[in-house]
Order: structure tokens, then C-alpha cells, then sequence
């Protein structure tokens, strides 16, 4: 048989899989979203693709109507999403995720490079959008601060939509996953990187969100300021401006969110604000009274 011929009938074969307004082509300016991960496509992407080993992408692409690194990339996601569907526990499902995650961070580089080249806040689709974005969501379930981040970072410039498994948006997902992370830790006394919140504050800032989410985020940010002004020498100047920074969010949740659970932090807070201008006065009256103590 023909090459000529081999490109064809591999063609309609796709086409008559995918339909024949899915066919993506790889021209500049990127490509269509990929269609829905159906057993019979998935299938079908699985054969052409064992099928074509040794063979140049271009023939692949022929074969399977997509590009072939987008149709690796979204098989691997189809299989691994069955994989995490299967386990119950939710520490495993996590466990697991940090060991799908390194298989994805080569294409979400190639990603993050794209966006970084880019100018404004558009990038041509790849055909396999969802990737980035759930590495993105599978970074903050593992904890990789850094990366998630990173990722973040590059799904809110782009307003890459989040996977339709989703039911919120990219950033209030980012803001909620991440604030109630750190509450998490924060009720077991346990200490939460504060750049992280404050960059994710920094990230979705001018974001619209309801407010009982915001206010979690500004919760989660006062209490780690609180526990960096407990950690200085009481009653310095040092100490009450760092009781003093520590408010304004704390506030700013309370304000939010009436029932986000500040208040007892807050007048512990103001306490220690009204005891140091306690004794400031008392120290003013001794000095204008000639009896302070000598120093």
C-alpha cells in the first residue's frame, strides 16, 4: 500500500472516531481543545499511537488525527484520573499524586515557557488544556507550595479554565485549597509558610470571590502574623507594631466573614495593644510627676 494512500485511510479512520471537524491540525496559532475522552476515542488514540512506533509525528498525527504528544498527555491523564477514582482514601489519593506529578512537569514546563515568551494575557490552546491546571490542583493537594504556585500563577494570567469536574473558578479554588491548608495546620499549632499566603493573596487580590473565602485566606495570614509577633520580646516597640500588623487582616476576616472564627485571636491581640498603652501611661504620669524610676 501507498504512503499516500496508508495517510488516507488512517485519516478517515480518525475522522470517523473524532468526527471530521475534530481533526486538530498543528498550524500556528495552536489548536482546538481536544474532544471528550470517550472509551472509543481512547481506544482509538491508544492503538494509532502503539501502532506508530518508529514512525515520524507527522505520521502519527495522520493516524490519530491529533498531535501525538497531546494525545500521550491526555491518555495518561484519562488513565491516571481512573487510577485516583479507584482509591478511597484520601491520604493514598495523595500519595499518588505525588507520584503521577514528575510524569506531567516536563509538558507544564513547555507550558510556563510558552506563557513567559507570551505577550498579553492570551495563549493558543494546546488540545490537552486540562493538564496544566490539574497539576495545578494535584501541587496544592501534595503541598508543593513552590510549584503550585508557579502553576497559579500562569492559570490566572491566561484565565485557563478549570476542568469541568471542578465547580468553582481557578482562583477561588487557589485561594480556599491553599487558606484551608493552612488552618488546618494553625489548629494543630503547627506553623504555615506565611510567603505563600501572602503571594497567593498577592495573586488573586483583584479577584471576585465570595467573601467567607476570602476571609479564610485573611484569617490564615493574621494568625501566622500573630505568631511571628509572639516569637519577639514583649512589650518592645518591635512586638506591639508586629500585634499591630497582625490585625489588619484578622479584622479585615472578621469583617468578611462574622463566623470565620477570629474573635478570640483579635481580643487577645487587642488585649495585649491596651495593656502596653496601660503602661505607657502610667510610665508618662510617673515622669510628669518627677517619680519614674530611674532608668
Amino acid at each position: 500500500m501507498s504512503p499516500a494512500r496508508l495517510h488516507r485511510e488512517r485519516l478517515a479512520a480518525a475522522a470517523a472516531v473524532l468526527g471530521p471537524s475534530s481533526v486538530v491540525s498543528t498550524v500556528e496559532g495552536g489548536q482546538p481543545p481536544m474532544p471528550a475522552m470517550t472509551p472509543a476515542l481512547e481506544h482509538r488514540l491508544t492503538t494509532a499511537l502503539a501502532a506508530s512506533v518508529g514512525q515520524c509525528d507527522a505520521d502519527v498525527q495522520l493516524a490519530i488525527g491529533v498531535d501525538p504528544a497531546v494525545a500521550q498527555i491526555m491518555l495518561r491523564l484519562t488513565h491516571d484520573l481512573r487510577r485516583l477514582k479507584e482509591i478511597a482514601s484520601i491520604e493514598a489519593k495523595i500519595e499518588a499524586k505525588r507520584g503521577m506529578l514528575p510524569e506531567y512537569r516536563d509538558w507544564c514546563d513547555l507550558r510556563l515557557a510558552a506563557g513567559a515568551a507570551a505577550e498579553g494575557n492570551e495563549l493558543p490552546s494546546t488540545g490537552a488544556d486540562d493538564v496544566l491546571p490539574t497539576m495545578m490542583i494535584w501541587s496544592i493537594d501534595t503541598a508543593d507550595w513552590a510549584r503550585a504556585l508557579e502553576l497559579a500563577a500562569h492559570v490566572l494570567r491566561f484565565n485557563e479554565p478549570l476542568p469541568t469536574r471542578y465547580q468553582r473558578g481557578a482562583a477561588a479554588l487557589i485561594v480556599e485549597e491553599i487558606a484551608s491548608a493552612a488552618i488546618k495546620a494553625q489548629t494543630r499549632d503547627e506553623a504555615f509558610p506565611l510567603d505563600v499566603l501572602e503571594q497567593v493573596d498577592a495573586l488573586t487580590v483583584r479577584v471576585d470571590m465570595h467573601d467567607e473565602i476570602r476571609a479564610k485566606l485573611m484569617k490564615a495570614i493574621g494568625v501566622e502574623l500573630a505568631r511571628a509577633a509572639g516569637e519577639l520580646e514583649h512589650g518592645t516597640p518591635e512586638h506591639l507594631a508586629a500585634v499591630g500588623k497582625a490585625l489588619v487582616p484578622l479584622r479585615r476576616a472578621q469583617d468578611l466573614h462574622d463566623r470565620v472564627g477570629t474573635k478570640g485571636t483579635i481580643k487577645q491581640l487587642q488585649k495585649v495593644l491596651a495593656n502596653a498603652a496601660k503602661e505607657q501611661a502610667a510610665l508618662a504620669a510617673q515622669e510628669q510627676a518627677g517619680t519614674a524610676p530611674a532608668a
